[in-house]
């Protein structure tokens, strides 16, 4: 059971009502079967408009895997609709992006979380934003693995891009710091998807100032 505090307020009652709402029912991608992945929208996790959306043709050949790090791992409707809204005025507000960079995010309640969705440009990884699909696992991966329902939830949803023709059959699969300088996916997290099919121990990383 969900206890909701603080029903004064329209915008707490209104998350306490999503996350409830979360708990009963799945969202499908693009309104088709979404199979075993339980998919939250924008609208139930109440994002801002974007400032601009472009999109690019699939199938979609890469997949990167990114970690949040900040915002910390969450495990319920509620904290991960926060932790969604976070990221999106983060990248918004302080990085003047448009939108929130990634493409979809994974919660510790198991559930994928819109972001930009697929093939829509994203702001990710330089250089691979337009042909990419990123997929940001909230929380910090550097010492600890996810969740087996976080990372059985990614293998899902990508998957579903495949069977649906979003994603390319010979795709690539990528940690974030492959194609640029970071700890990001988190060393933890970088081992684990070494054993996902698809990975390529490929590097690709140039000068951030360049791009």
């Amino acid at each position: 059971m969900i206890y909701c505090q603080n029903m004064d307020k329209v915008k707490d009652f209104y998350l306490c009502v999503t996350a409830i709402a979360l708990t009963l029912t799945y969202v499908a991608v693009d309104s088709k079967a979404c199979d075993s992945v339980p998919y939250v929208t924008r609208d139930f996790w109440n994002a801002l408009p974007p400032k601009r959306v472009e999109h690019f043709a699939g199938p979609i050949p890469y997949v990167i895997i990114h970690h949040s790090y900040t915002p910390a791992a969450c495990y319920n409707g509620l904290q991960c609709i926060a932790a969604m809204q976070q990221m999106q005025k983060m990248h918004q507000e302080v990085r003047q992006w448009n939108d929130i960079g990634y493409s979809f995010a994974i919660g510790g309640d198991g559930r994928v979380y819109q972001g930009r969705g697929f093939n829509v440009v994203g702001a990710h990884a330089p250089r691979y934003n337009d042909r990419s699909v990123g997929i940001c696992l909230i929380g910090d991966w550097v010492s600890n693995l996810p969740p087996k329902n976080m990372l059985t939830a990614a293998q899902n949803l990508i998957e579903y891009g495949v069977r649906n023709s979003l994603i390319a059959q010979n795709y690539t699969l990528l940690g974030h710091r492959q194609v640029r300088s970071t700890e990001c996916p988190g060393d933890r997290l970088f081992e684990e998807i070494k054993t996902w099919p698809h990975f390529n121990p490929m590097t690709d990383i140039v000068d951030q100032n360049n791009v």
